[in-house]
């Protein structure tokens, strides 16, 4: 039985806490300050108010002015706030983590560094002192997770990816249940560039929801599978493209953090609803204050975090745009209110690309 420290009661974070709950292990769950809500209703239902799920017993609900009260001898810290609460955990955790303790990233993103992108586990690790981020090993998780599907039980396939290929492995086996199946990758700069690209190509399959709300369907029923198919599979090439980039594996591209992770992230959820607002013609803006004003929208926040960066990157000749039009594309869209129009001709440009590899 191990100690496990999840830090973050959204949705994943607690979710997680359901096959680590089921292995025996200690499990501590500190919401954010952002989650007093949550940690309330977990105190006297054990049911997670937005997961409509119950928490098992044995997790144990705390709010964060209480991080360092339980930390002292994790033997696993888990990291599941949103993407912009990276930095505030960072400057939680600098003052109250061992030196050695494993985190283990269930956060998704990239960081837009002004001339080059980061994997938000790096950000995350500048917040720490010198000896922890000579001693702390970071890992992640990657793959088609929905959270309320992991919650109840339904089959789920990832993996776990860092560095050390023997603590991989330990990981692995703490989280592994007959419903939880987690495999072992040493590829975590392909692994986490995937899972975050895959929130913004899922906001673009999204966008042809609205398309089709807006054309209707045709006179035989027909719909635009063809269109979304179309989207999918230039945001995965282009995922490729930028795993090459970042220095990553083709392998996490084409398996669960990629094309699995791209596939159930456009399957529905908060992209696809701004996708409809977007599809139907309302600028991301408009869209995001009338609509959605209080929901995160993975797909856009990627854009505004990546977006100018990306720009600068492509301007300066460090990014290939031939290669990213769907990206630029939805940049444009969610950073500067364009319309959803995609650049058809552009797509696939891939013989060039291929003959420089």
């Amino acid at each position: 039985m191990a100690k496990i420290v999840v830090l973050g009661a959204g949705v994943m974070g607690s979710a997680f806490t359901t096959p680590l709950a089921d292995n025996g292990h200690a499990v501590h769950l500190v919401g954010t300050h952002l989650d007093a809500d949550i940690i309330e209703e977990i105190h006297e239902s054990h049911v997670h108010p937005r997961l409509k799920s119950r928490l098992r017993d044995s997790v144990i609900p705390y709010t964060y002015d209480r991080l360092g009260e339980v930390i002292h001898d994790a033997d696993l810290v888990v990291i599941g706030v949103n993407s912009l609460g990276i930095d505030w955990a960072g400057e939680m955790l600098r003052p109250v983590l061992p030196a050695g303790t494993p985190l283990l990233f269930l956060t998704k993103g990239l960081s837009g560094e002004g001339d080059h992108l980061d994997l938000l586990p790096h950000r995350l690790r500048r917040h720490l002192t010198p000896e922890q981020q000579a001693r702390t090993p970071l890992l992640a998780i990657g793959g088609p997770s929905i959270a309320g599907e992991l919650a109840e039980e339904r089959d789920t396939c990832v993996v776990v990816t860092g560095e050390d290929a023997a603590l991989l492995e330990r990981v692995a086996s703490m989280l592994r249940t007959r419903y939880y199946h987690v495999w072992p990758s040493t590829d975590m700069v392909g692994v986490e560039t995937c899972v975050a690209l895959k929130n913004l190509y899922a906001l673009a399959v999204g966008c042809v929801g609205g398309l089709l709300a807006k054309a209707g369907k045709a006179g035989n029923d027909a719909v635009m599978h063809n269109l979304s198919a179309a989207i999918f599979a230039q945001g995965l090439w282009e995922t490729a493209y930028m795993v090459d980039f970042m220095g990553g594996q083709r392998r996490s591209v084409f398996t669960l953090p990629g094309a699995g992770d791209l596939y159930v992230t456009s399957m529905g959820g908060r992209n696809s609803r701004m996708g409809l607002y977007l599809g139907q013609g309302a600028p991301y803006s408009v869209a995001k204050r009338k609509y959605m004003p209080d929901d995160t929208i993975e797909g856009a926040q990627l854009a505004q975090a990546i977006g100018p960066t990306v720009e600068a990157m492509i301007a300066q000749g460090k990014l290939d745009a031939t290669m990213l039009p769907l990206m630029t594309t939805m940049i444009n869209i969610v950073c500067h209110d364009a319309p959803v129009e995609f650049p058809w001709d552009a797509f696939f440009a891939d013989a060039a690309y291929e003959e420089r590899r």
